[in-house]
């Protein structure tokens, strides 16, 4: 049953995510990502009927880039929206990489399980970095 969970939650990347989707991805509440978005209007998901909303890729990119400074880096609200305003936050969506020119062997591509699970653990150590400076400072 897991797995078939698992599997009906895998979405292209490119993919539209719905507020849940994101929500659980970047481990806050639904209530959290609406606030940010009346705080950030960078943040544009389009909305369908009845309100529903549809994050692109590149506002997930955004939001997990706002959870960073706001939770990790210790910004305040007015602190990341003036840090978006100046161009300091720079949020671009990864494009896959292009095939490398020369001699070398084409690398196996890295499985999405595994690269889910290799980006959790850098965001885990992002915030124990945070949780260090702040214990040291």
């Amino acid at each position: 049953m897991v797995e078939s969970i698992a599997r009906r939650t895998e979405k292209s990347p490119a993919a539209f995510r719905t507020i849940s989707e994101v929500a659980e991805e970047l481990d806050v509440p639904q209530h959290v990502l609406r606030f940010w978005e009346s705080k950030f209007p960078q943040v544009k998901p389009l909305k369908r009927g009845g309100g529903r909303r549809y994050y692109r890729p590149e506002d997930v990119v955004l939001l997990r880039r706002i959870r960073q400074c706001l939770y990790q880096e210790g910004y305040t609200i007015k602190g990341v929206q003036r840090l978006l305003r100046e161009g300091a936050v720079k949020v671009s969506v990864p494009r896959p990489a292009e095939p490398e020119l020369g001699l070398s062997a084409p690398r196996e591509p890295i499985p999405d399980e595994l690269r889910h699970a290799l980006e959790e653990i850098r965001d885990e150590l992002v915030e124990l970095r945070a949780l260090l400076k702040r214990a040291l400072r």
